[in-house]
Order: C-alpha cells, then sequence, then structure tokens
C-alpha cells in the first residue's frame, strides 16, 4: 500500500504541558508525535542512540506504536522500537524491541505470542548507535507484522486479540525516559534537547491504509527535561539530558 500525502502539524506549546507520569511503580517522561485517524500501518525512521545514565531498573527508548481508541486507558496496541534496557537485555546498549497490550494488559518484551520468522532480523537484537532504522507495523492477512529496515522480521497473530484488533485509530511515535523517580538524570535520545542541533529525531513518517493525511501533533509533558523541536507533519527532533 502506498503512503498518504504529506499532511499539516499542529504543535503543542511546551509550556502547557504536565510533568512526569508515576504508574506501574516508574515515572515515564514523553516526547511525542501522535496522530488520531483509522489505520492498517504505519511506519517511521528513527535515530538510535546509547542515552546515558539509564538506571539498572529503567529505560530510555523511541518507539512506534498503533493504538485502539480506548478513552483514558491503554486498549489494545502494538509496539516496535529501540531500547536502552539493562533489566532486560543486560548491557547498555539500543536494542530492538517489540511488545504488545490486550484488553489494556501489558504483557512482554520480545515474546508473550510473538512470532520470530527472520534469521537476520531479530527482536532483542542489538541495533548500532549513531545510525537511523526504519520501523513500521501492519496488519496482513489477520495478523500484526513487525518490520526492520523493510524486514518482516515477525508477527503478533490476530487471535492475540480474538480477531478484534484489525485497525488502529492512534498513532504514537515518541521517546520515553523510565526512571524509579522523577525527575531523572536519565537521557533521552542522545542527549540534546529536541529544541537543539544534534537532537534525536523521528522522520518519514507514513501511514498505510488510512484516508488521513500524515500530521503529527507533538507535545512534551517534562520540557524542562526533554523537549522536541524541527517540527513538520512527518519529522521531530526530540530528547534531553534530563534533570542533571
Amino acid at each position: 500500500m502506498s503512503a498518504a500525502a504529506v499532511g499539516a502539524v499542529v504543535v503543542v506549546p511546551a509550556g502547557s504541558a504536565q510533568a512526569a507520569q508515576c504508574w506501574y511503580g516508574s515515572c515515564f517522561s514523553y516526547v511525542t508525535g501522535r496522530q488520531f485517524t483509522n489505520t492498517t500501518g504505519a511506519s517511521v525512521t528513527m535515530a538510535q542512540a546509547a542515552p546515558r545514565n539509564v538506571a539498572a531498573d529503567g529505560h530510555s527508548l523511541q518507539e512506534l506504536s498503533l493504538q485502539t481508541s480506548g478513552g483514558t486507558t491503554v486498549a489494545d496496541t502494538i509496539e516496535i522500537g529501540w531500547t536502552v534496557d539493562p533489566g532486560l537485555n543486560g548491557d547498555y546498549q539500543p536494542h530492538l524491541f517489540v511488545f504488545h497490550w490486550v484488553n489494556g494488559q501489558p504483557t512482554c518484551y520480545n515474546g508473550c505470542g510473538f512470532v520470530q520468522v527472520s534469521s537476520t532480523v531479530r527482536a532483542g537484537m542489538a541495533v548500532t548507535p549513531g545510525t537511523t532504522g526504519t520501523f513500521a507495523l501492519r496488519y496482513y492477512q489477520g495478523n500484526w507484522w513487525t518490520y526492520y529496515d523493510g524486514v518482516p522480521f515477525g508477527y503478533f497473530p490476530g487471535t492475540e486479540w480474538g480477531g478484534a484488533f484489525t485497525s488502529a485509530q492512534i498513532v504514537s511515535a515518541f521517546g520515553e525516559v523510565a526512571a524509579d523517580s522523577a525527575p531523572s538524570c536519565t537521557q533521552m535520545g542522545d542527549g540534546v534537547f529536541g529544541s537543539q542541533s544534534g537532537a534525536s529525531s523521528v522522520s518519514g513518517y507514513q501511514l498505510y491504509g488510512s484516508a488521513d493525511q500524515p500530521a503529527f501533533t507533538v507535545t512534551a509533558i517534562d520540557p524542562s527535561s526533554y523537549n522536541y523541536g524541527a517540527v513538520t507533519g512527518t519529522s521531530f527532533n526530540l530528547g534531553g539530558p534530563g534533570a542533571c
């Protein structure tokens, strides 16, 4: 399927943001590009980095997610991206990951029903900081497929959701920092503020199976620690050094 044309962009002033959100035993900070639409897939190209000061029980990541409209709760969701997560991966390097939620309940990274099909691209593998990767999710023949740099490396069977999750209404591409408390010293992206030159990036946003044009609304919930810049309808920069 071909991508929709580039649309307009909406930027929410950083000054209107809230503080880090604490739930599931950690405090989370986000810089997010989001669109409400109806789609069967999306893709983005993201800078891959090795953020510093990640706590042993925390993480710093960038990801693309597709989610059903669930109001204020997390509904059915599929995620792909890279993460620096020493508890998960045993090191401080970025790794490819997949994740999903079923009926608002989280599952686990790189498993819990995920079917690996590629011998060259694997969920959990290390990726190279200082480079970019293209991440995509598509609903195809009853399953949610995951792609890295054009390689379909696996899928979540549609039966995970009883066949009910066939399209998404919320597309998000974002940076996320998780720590045991806020404010945090953990870097997002390469540690450069998104409003400054040299920051991490999300670009090349495309939609598949949608009647809408791609058009991010960009927000930062903790702009004193992590913010954004260089926003277009299909791209933005993000990141920051944390509170240190």
